[in-house]
């Protein structure tokens, strides 16, 4: 069988589900979700996941199929991804992997193998006590010294991957980083990567009018019935889009403050996400502006067809 893959990449707000609908139309393709967030029901003006009426018919995967209370990996991720990915080959159509999680979507299209990483609760449990106790500040820290490469990809206020990357230096010996570069960049499918970029002025334009949009949509609404049902502590509500209006339902900061935070935290992470797929992964990559952008995807399917004959 022709395992052949399209992953669709790039940072927020660049164009990425309207070039996949365009894709999924041409080439008979379902999509898949690569966003590690829109795995979660009840998450969906924050996580920009896609309407109904936006699909144009094409099948969507890895949308809402957890709580907001459950925890999910990069390795539930991949197992996840792999098994649609085999099911839509099943039946002759062409997977295309869209979304800016690139851990995630990496991890997805080559055989990483988490098995190795096995869960010691002892330790687990210990870091997660000092925590606690001192704060992420003290681990995190502590992450830099052993691991500064692993620190500088790690968000000080992401306590699960904090915690996850000191439990596999004390549990094994070795640095994430160092598990990481021992993984075979080897994929068991024909990978065609599209990624998408823009001059850094006119997305990071772009990037605040949606969260300006995503307001008007009812943003503010669905992260406050979330905080009401008690998930502020989960995973789930550690998301961009989400964590930055605690302080405001607690009185700690004003709208406007939450607002221009989300905004401030959007930019910086497309920045990240740009760096990321620049660096890990070979991508064949299509700057768009908006005057020209019919003309760039009409340049992108042209360009998809002669890899797929090829392929």
């Amino acid at each position: 069988m022709n395992k052949t893959v399209i992953a669709i990449m790039g940072p927020t707000a660049v164009g990425k589900t309207k070039l996949s609908i365009e894709i999924a139309k041409r080439f008979n393709g379902e999509i898949i979700s690569g966003d590690s967030m829109q795995v979660y029901k009840q998450m969906n003006i924050g996580t920009a996941k896609i309407k109904k009426e936006e699909t144009e018919g094409i099948p969507h995967h890895m949308i809402d199929i957890r709580r907001p209370d459950e925890e999910f990996s990069v390795a539930d991720f991949q197992a996840h991804v792999k098994k649609y990915i085999d099911d839509i080959l099943s039946r002759g159509k062409l997977p295309i992997i869209v979304g800016g999680s690139g851990l995630y979507i990496q991890a997805a299209l080559y055989d990483y193998n988490f098995s190795n990483q096995k869960r010691d609760e002892s330790i687990s449990k210990k870091l997660e006590a000092q925590v606690r106790k001192e704060g992420i500040t003290t681990l995190y820290h502590q992450l830099k010294a052993v691991d500064p490469q692993a620190a500088d990809k790690i968000h000080p206020n992401n306590h699960r991957r904090v915690i996850r990357a000191m439990e596999i230096y004390e549990t094994t010996g070795i640095t994430m980083t160092e598990y990481q570069k021992e993984q075979q960049l080897e994929s068991p499918y024909n990978l065609i990567l599209v990624g998408l970029e823009m001059d850094r002025e006119l997305l990071y334009k772009r990037i605040n009018e949606r969260v300006d949009d995503m307001m008007e949509q009812g943003l503010l609404g669905e992260v406050k019935a979330l905080y009401e049902q008690g998930y502020e502590h989960f995973q789930s509500m550690r998301a961009i889009g989400y964590k930055e209006f605690i302080p405001y339902f607690k009185n700690q900061q004003t709208l406007e403050e939450s607002v221009e935070l989300l905004k401030r935290n959007s930019r910086r992470f497309a920045k990240r996400q740009f760096t990321w797929f620049k660096n890990k992964m070979n991508i064949t990559w299509y700057e768009l502006a908006p005057e020209t952008i019919d003309e760039k995807f009409s340049m992108i399917l042209q360009d998809l067809a002669g890899f797929l004959e090829k392929k």
